[in-house]
């Protein structure tokens, strides 16, 4: 079955990416959030994407208007019954993940796909809570949706194979690169990207070299685009924390970890860039500065 229609719950930072990509791609999209005044702050981020693209010359304005057509803002769960496929962008928690798709197993057809956009919980797990998981895929997209190119096509074992490349092949459409992953936790990026930045944290632990002096390290010595520590406060101390506690409990490997620093750090809520200090001080974001420990 082709996907036509798509449906996203979650209309934050990352469902409303997901919701905007697909509107951009041509497909009609219903997005879910659970009070109107999310709905709002959702769409509104989309409207002024759309808004940067059109002041780019990279859409005009007629373009924008028939994408902004193609999304409907909803609260209500039941507009999505009449969806191909339907993303998941919620809270990472595996229980209010399990209660949604239970929730839209017993509203949408048997012939829904149903997508999850975690980036560390199984999705197996999840999808057990519907009696679809051969039409259950993971689909993890990157923040910013709209600028990162990439995106994680998750099979479990229980997966239909034309269900997959059905899938793999909607991802490709919204003008991604669409990797093919098996359900393994932490998939293809954060399983080797969690155990790299715990290891920036714990060679800052060991006095290997300051924050600067790491973060430059790897920026100018391989080339990439910012360093270990400045990532992990764009991320977010507490994501990160998160992600390597659901990592280290499925595999067991001191790789997978969390250092004791990030634990305290977390416990401090000095979570990153989005709390105005983590392994940078951001109280002038245009020229954050080192902390010291």
């Amino acid at each position: 079955m082709a996907i036509e229609k798509v449906g996203v719950v979650g209309c934050g930072l990352m469902g409303s990416g997901i919701a905007q990509v697909c509107a951009q791609a041509g497909f009609p999209t219903v997005v879910r959030e659970v009070n109107a005044q999310l709905v709002e702050k959702g769409l509104k981020s989309i409207e002024k994407n759309l808004a940067r693209l059109v002041e780019k010359g990279t859409i005009t304005e007629g373009a924008k208007s028939e994408i902004r057509g193609r999304l409907k803002g909803t609260t209500a769960i039941e507009e999505l019954k009449n969806c191909d496929l339907i993303v998941e962008a919620i809270i990472e928690q595996l229980t209010a993940k399990r209660e949604l798709f239970a929730a839209l197993d017993g509203l949408c057809p048997a012939e829904t796909i149903f997508a999850s956009n975690t980036s560390s919980l199984t999705i197996t797990e999840i999808a057990t809570a519907t009696k679809r998981p051969q039409r259950f895929v993971g689909l993890h997209f990157f923040n910013p949706v709209p600028v990162m190119k990439l995106v994680e096509v998750v099979r479990t074992i229980a997966t239909n194979a034309a269900v997959y490349e059905e899938v793999v092949a909607f991802g490709t459409k919204l003008g991604k690169t669409a990797v093919r992953a098996h359900d393994s936790t932490g998939f293809i990026v954060n399983r080797l990207l969690v155990p790299y930045l715990l290891d920036a944290i714990r060679a800052l632990e060991e006095g290997v070299g300051s924050i600067e002096d790491i973060d430059h390290s790897m920026k100018l010595g391989c080339g990439h685009p910012m360093g270990p520590l400045t990532l992990l406060d764009f991320v977010g101390l507490d994501t990160t924390y998160y992600i390597s506690q659901i990592m280290f409990e499925e595999f067991k490997e001191r790789r997978f970890a969390a250092p004791p620093l990030l634990k305290r750090m977390v416990l401090a809520g000095w979570n990153g860039r989005k709390a105005g200090k983590g392994f940078y001080d951001y109280a002038d974001p245009g020229n954050p500065k080192a902390m010291k420990f």
